[in-house]
């Protein structure tokens, strides 16, 4: 490549870089940088220069970083000075960085601050409060379900679908890494959902327990997650046999409600299943059979998926104080009554397993 063209590639990717809202000209060195420049007599590099990789090693602006913080609404929390904005950025800079720092520092110099720690507590955090906030919202609901609930409301996808949705994408700081005999691929979306985590983890450093539970109800809690399809059965009839047994009540019997066209080419059969005088399901088909597994399906998920109100669920980590400090510190609790224990494991024969 010609001097002519060189200058003209540096100047095409100077010119991207400067209209990318994650780098700004304003706080950057001067580009091109004394390393893509070729100066007479000086050995030339093995590994050319690389603007993009140089531009993903800049750090974002801290305009930028407060911004963030402000349109999450924490920009009480976390702050808008120099230290603080470093905190932000150490929120949304992943472990994966340092190997690609330390690739183009070979000299040292100081070493960026990563989420590792932060992302790990944050990651525990959100995993106790989706739990405890389903288990008191859906009493009844199976242990393996309620683990596909946790996942679904606050598993990495919805972290990373989190984060973007927050606009930390441009300021995300990572580095793809190859999978490995002992490590899986990492991908752009592992490394950006350590950012909610991480914002999880800083608020409750910085604030309380119940202000990090707050942080994540709005964020993940408050979204609409569809339980009932992550309750399947092979067979539901023998599910609901074994749920009454449990639960104590009169032996379910199926009983024809309603039937049209028995004789046509699409009949309709309505059927009702009755635990004593009560009908717990209900369910239709173009066969007795199809009506009565359909039933058998209602009659489980009304007892899963029964709901308790917003305004009468409780969970544990209510009772911690509300100010900074230590969960531990001696302080005022918040009123906690207890729910009773429900009999969450009597889902049996689902998607081909049993449940002991």
């Amino acid at each position: 490549m010609g001097t002519r063209s060189t200058t003209r590639f540096f100047s095409t990717t100077a010119r991207k870089l400067a209209s990318s809202p994650s780098v700004s000209t304003s706080h950057l060195p001067k580009f091109p940088p004394k390393e893509s420049l070729y100066v007479k007599d000086r050995e030339i590099p093995t590994t050319p220069f690389d603007p993009e990789v140089w531009a993903s090693l800049q750090p974002p602006p801290p305009s930028a970083l407060s911004a963030f913080s402000s349109r999450i609404g924490l920009g009480s929390v976390l702050g808008e000075d120099k230290e603080d904005a470093e905190v932000v950025l150490q929120a949304c800079t992943h472990p994966s960085f340092l190997h690609l720092w330390k690739q183009h520092n070979p000299n040292g110099g100081k070493t960026p601050q990563t989420n590792g720690q932060l992302a790990a507590i944050g990651n525990s955090l959100m995993g106790l409060f989706a739990t405890e906030w389903l288990r008191a919202t859906y009493p009844y609901l199976p242990t393996r379900v309620l683990k596909a609930a946790v996942t679904a409301h606050v598993g990495p996808l919805t972290c990373a679908n989190v984060a973007q949705e927050m606009g930390a994408t441009p300021l995300l700081r990572w580095h793809r890494m190859r999978e490995t005999p002992s490590k899986p691929a990492l991908l752009h979306s592992d490394a950006l959902a350590s950012i909610p985590r991480s914002l999880t983890a800083l608020v409750y450093q910085r604030r309380s327990l119940p202000s990090a539970r707050q942080f994540v109800q709005s964020y993940f809690l408050s979204r609409e997650v569809d339980i009932r399809s992550m309750i399947k059965f092979a067979d539901p009839k023998k599910a609901l046999l074994e749920m009454i047994n449990k639960l104590q009540r009169e032996k379910p019997k199926s009983r024809l409600l309603k039937e049209t066209g028995r004789y046509s080419n699409s009949p309709v059969f309505v059927v009702g299943i009755f635990s004593g005088e009560d009908e717990i399901g209900q369910g239709f088909g173009s066969s007795l059979k199809m009506a009565e597994y359909r039933a058998a399906e209602d009659a489980l998920h009304r007892v899963y998926l029964t709901r308790v109100p917003s305004h009468l669920v409780q969970i544990p980590s209510q009772t911690f104080p509300l100010g900074v400090g230590d969960v531990f510190r001696q302080a005022s609790e918040q009123p906690y009554t207890a729910p009773e224990l429900a009999q969450s494991e009597i889902m049996y024969a689902s998607s081909g397993k049993s449940f002991s």
